[in-house]
């Protein structure tokens, strides 16, 4: 056991790889083995995941450097005579380990949800297949320290989702909305790949830490910039490249729903490590930051007044969960826009659009979780069609109004801690941010309180099929993901000083770090 501690980053991605190969295999000896081996796979990547934080830890804070053959032939001299890294290899600091433990969990808790909620329908072995390779892909593109391996893990992902989003192929607008996810995943992997071959035509060398020493801001430089920031824009699915998130999430199966939320953060992820790390101290901060706090305003009001005209209980939390993308990213912007000088109000935004990335994962995940139980019991996600679903499903309620209120920043709800750290920060800044973060808050509140009520109370509609509560396989993994948002709102400081902190330290202060764990020998 021990010595696979070293091979934990390799393992992390190899596990569930294999598992999704697996998977049909497995199925032919029955549902039951298969979710069984399914199931196994996922608790074995979450426990590496966990392992990881741990070494992560016991490295001192220090970035985990992971080179697929050793470190034979890790430099290779090219014609110029000059050596730079272009092995397969992972890179790995707080923020790589934030984001692989957010992946775990939710994947952890959607997979073992998806056992009962998918119980009736055929095609399983190939459902699993690509949720597996789904999940391997999206810790891919959190541990990798290359640019040209993020992207094949990008477009991996791009495939995988797809497949799952359009999984329940009986229902006519889930083939329709795989179809335009595609199109837009494609359009965006389009500009990744042109700003790597900008890149590498540039600098010879696509090495994250190598790039972030090459790079001085020349015109190919900044045109790759603006390339990446479009193309990882889309994917996360901020305003004005937000087309495809509502019908995905609306259209996918549940579980599938709330992975989907944890691959945005991904891409979201990419962007933060390209803008802090990659280019950070070349490009022009300040006007960068300005950009992502307009977009992040544009991000929340969408994602909020949209929300409101929503009778597809799904759409409705998919729209929720696209302004929530807006509150990162104002956390983020600000971080940006003050980091030539570094204030402590600067670090405090960034620690919140980042605590509330965890945050949102949970939360989100849970009230896809808890609609995806309601729609099974209610045969309809139409709001005018449901009602009265808390007398037979109290338990389900109760979980989806506490998602409701963390969404919301309701205290003590961990949706609370981290908007507090991002209203402090952008307050600071520029109080017309704060105001309107807030606002938006409050109106949020009014939708899902509107969503819960009907949904759940009220009596049931006329002629309207009678479920009961949720069966256990469902009911745990919300559980699960329900005392991550109570837990994160009680001991908020408790979870900021080991996880988030770190984390945001990373970015703000580690790309010297980062950069001399691969090149500090050369």
């Amino acid at each position: 056991m021990t010595a696979l501690v070293p091979h934990v980053p390799a393992l992390l991605i190899a596990v569930p790889l294999l598992g999704a190969f697996l998977a049909p295999i497995v199925g032919k000896l029955g549902r039951t083995t298969r979710n069984g081996f399914v199931a196994l796979v996922l608790l074995v990547t979450a426990a590496l995941a966990a392992l990881l934080a741990v070494r992560f830890l016991g490295s001192n804070g220090s970035p985990i450097l992971y080179v697929m053959g050793g470190p034979d032939g890790f430099a290779v001299p090219l014609p110029s005579g000059m050596a730079t890294p272009i092995r397969i290899m992972f890179e790995i600091d707080a923020m790589n380990v934030f984001m692989v433990l957010i992946t775990a969990l939710v994947t952890l808790c959607a997979g073992l949800f998806s056992f009962r909620y998918l119980r009736d329908r055929s095609g399983g072995d190939l459902f699993y297949a690509l949720f597996l390779l789904l999940t391997t892909a999206i810790l891919g593109l959190e541990v990798t320290g290359d640019l040209f391996n993020f992207f094949v893990f990008l477009e991996i992902t791009s495939i995988a989702a797809c497949g799952l989003i359009g999984f329940q192929a009986w229902q006519k607008r889930a083939p329709e909305a795989a179809y335009k996810v595609m199109t837009m995943y494609t359009l965006a992997g389009i500009f990744v790949l042109l700003a790597i071959g900008l890149l590498y035509a540039e600098h010879g060398g696509l090495n994250m830490a190598y790039l972030a020493s090459a790079i001085r801001g020349s015109v190919v430089d900044q045109v790759a910039l603006t390339f990446l920031f479009v193309g990882l824009g889309m994917k996360a699915a901020a305003v004005p490249l937000h087309m495809w998130a509502p019908d995905a999430y609306g259209e996918a199966p549940a579980p599938v729903s709330a992975v989907l939320v944890v691959n945005s953060q991904a891409s979201l992820y990419g962007l933060f490590r390209v803008m802090f790390t990659i280019y950070g101290g070349v490009a022009n901060a300040v006007l960068l930051g300005w950009l992502i706090v307009a977009l992040a305003l544009v991000t929340i009001f969408v994602g909020v007044t949209v929300a409101l005209l929503q009778n597809d209980l799904k759409r409705l939390i998919a729209y929720g969960a696209l302004s929530q993308i807006g509150y990162m990213l104002l956390g983020v912007g600000v971080a940006l826009v003050t980091i030539p000088t570094k204030p402590d109000f600067g670090f405090v935004a960034l620690q919140g659009g980042i605590f509330h990335m965890i945050n949102d994962a949970a939360c989100i995940g849970l009230l896809f979780l808890t609609a995806g139980a309601a729609i099974r019991a209610a045969g309809t996600r139409d709001l005018n069609r449901m009602g009265g679903l808390a007398h037979t499903m109290r338990l389900t309620s109760v979980l989806f109004i506490v998602g409701a209120l963390a969404l919301a920043g309701i205290p003590p709800f961990n949706g609370f801690a981290s908007k507090f750290l991002i209203y402090e920060g952008s307050f600071q800044l520029n109080p017309f941010l704060a105001v309107v973060a807030v606002l938006s808050s409050i109106l949020l509140l009014a939708v899902f309180l509107k969503a819960f009520q009907a949904v759940f109370l009220g009596p049931r509609p006329e002629g309207a099929s009678v479920g009961g509560e949720a069966p256990l396989g469902m009911l745990v993994p919300m559980v699960v993901l329900a005392a991550v948002v109570i837990g994160f709102g009680l001991f908020p400081g408790f979870f900021v000083e080991r996880i988030v902190t770190p984390a945001a330290r990373a970015l703000w202060y580690g790309r010297d770090a980062y950069i001399h764990a691969v090149l500090g020998g050369f």
